[in-house]
């Protein structure tokens, strides 16, 4: 028998009631909502759904929005759990969640590759990598826009939209993850390899572009609409100067970006970093990374890395919620429901799960079903195009016996986005 739970229901930011106002509100949703409907259909300008999307957001905001920071812990269901930094670097790594590193695991010594080893030389103080080919991205589609870029400066033939008809086939999809870029090029691009890694620094990004390797961070980025989360390229760097060149598919190409900008926006993705490289010159890549080949080991350093910067800034909520991302690797979810909690309680920028789900992951695995819920339902009713929200409500709604609920947000998942493994599992084990 599962528990049942009353839902809290976030309030609207103002009751219905007859007034002008509240009526002419109601009139612009429905248009905005129809448009919205009509305006993906084939042969839809960007630009004409770009103006659409825009209407959306301004009414949903209206309606829904109550806040620019991310809703806030409710106190009830936050556990007293100490928060410490000791941790094994054995910890069990879900293989589905990247696909490349383990598999790979048997070629990733210079033993196993006839005893070849590698040089690196002595990273010099400047270096600018060339050849890319811009190109701006389509709304909501920052990821395969980056990929992109990154994939023609290796010699790929494709753009943003032939990576989206995979990824997101969807314009109104909001976003698309690190390990589902890393997906495509494992999968579509035989001859290209890819590997991600979190924790990076200033020296990480300078050894991978002085050996020719361009590199893909997540960092958070100001619009005037507000935080968002986005890709840059780094593709070169002066460290006289104190600047990185980056490609950006929403500012331009050659941005140049200072280094102390760029950590500070990076830290707000847990510095996570995605190298895309010829298959053969995976050993250098490994070379290049160091202590951080092994994603046990990378993750442990990064973990220290974020409690680090929790001491030295009690008051970065994106310090605390990269120390939350770390625990989970490690499957330490009641220091880390804890830790979210506290990143929440400091206000993180409504717009996060968006992009990061790591709070749905350590309240889900603690049994707070209800939070996961309440969480997912505000960012929902903000941008319902978010497919991890709904695939995570319907989990924790399923646990909580409500499977006519779970069945109908796995179903809404694939709504934005048809390809979406996750939401297919999902029906599949409620045996559709």
């Amino acid at each position: 028998m599962h528990p049942q739970h009353q839902p809290r229901w976030p309030k609207l930011r103002w009751g219905w009631s007859s007034s002008g106002l509240d009526l002419f509100v109601l009139a612009l949703a429905i248009a905005a909502f129809v448009a919205g409907f009509f305006a993906q259909g084939a042969g839809t300008s960007v630009g004409v759904y770009w103006k659409w999307e825009q209407l959306q957001a301004t009414v949903r905001d209206a309606l829904f929005r109550r806040s620019d920071k991310l809703l806030p812990p409710d106190a009830s269901s936050r556990p007293e759990i100490p928060i410490s930094i000791s941790v094994s670097v054995t910890a069990s790594y879900d293989p589905s969640a990247l696909l490349s590193d383990l598999q790979s695991a048997d070629i990733a010594s210079p033993e196993t590759m006839g005893g070849i080893t590698m040089q690196l030389h002595e990273v010099p103080r400047s270096q600018q990598l060339a050849g890319f080919e811009h190109e701006y991205q389509y709304p909501n589609n920052c990821g395969p826009a980056t990929l992109a870029i990154v994939m023609r400066y290796w010699g790929w033939q494709g753009t943003q939209a032939t990576i989206a008809q995979v990824l997101k086939p969807q314009m109104r999809d909001k976003n698309v993850r690190w390990d589902e870029l890393v997906y495509y090029v494992l999968t579509h691009a035989g001859w290209l390899d890819a590997l991600f890694r979190v924790g990076g620094d200033i020296g990480t990004l300078e050894r991978f572009v002085s050996h020719g390797f361009p590199v893909i961070i997540e960092t958070g980025y100001e619009l005037d609409v507000g935080w968002v989360g986005h890709y840059l390229v780094v593709s070169g760097y002066d460290r006289d100067a104190g600047v990185f060149t980056v490609q950006d598919v929403t500012g331009g190409p050659d941005r140049e970006v200072s280094y102390e900008k760029t950590v500070s926006l990076w830290e707000q993705f847990n510095r996570l970093y995605i190298i895309v490289f010829p298959a053969e010159k995976r050993i250098e890549v490994l070379r290049i990374l160091g202590d951080d080949e092994q994603l046990d080991g990378n993750r442990y350093r990064a973990l220290r890395r974020a409690r680090a910067d929790t001491d030295v800034d009690a008051e970065n909520a994106f310090a605390w919620f990269a120390y939350g991302s770390n625990l989970n690797y490690f499957n330490r979810y009641s220091e880390a429901a804890a830790v979210f909690d506290q990143a929440r309680e400091i206000g993180l920028p409504w717009r996060m799960l968006f992009y990061q789900f790591g709070p749905y992951i350590a309240y889900f695995n603690v049994g707070r079903y209800q939070d996961v819920i309440d969480l997912a339902t505000e960012t929902l009713q903000a941008r319902p195009a978010l497919e991890e929200s709904y695939v995570w409500r319907g989990w924790a709604r399923y646990m909580l016996g409500d499977t006519a609920g779970a069945r109908a947000d796995f179903r809404a998942a694939l709504g934005v986005n048809p390809n979406f493994p996750d939401a297919l599992m999902a029906l599949r084990t409620l045996g559709e």
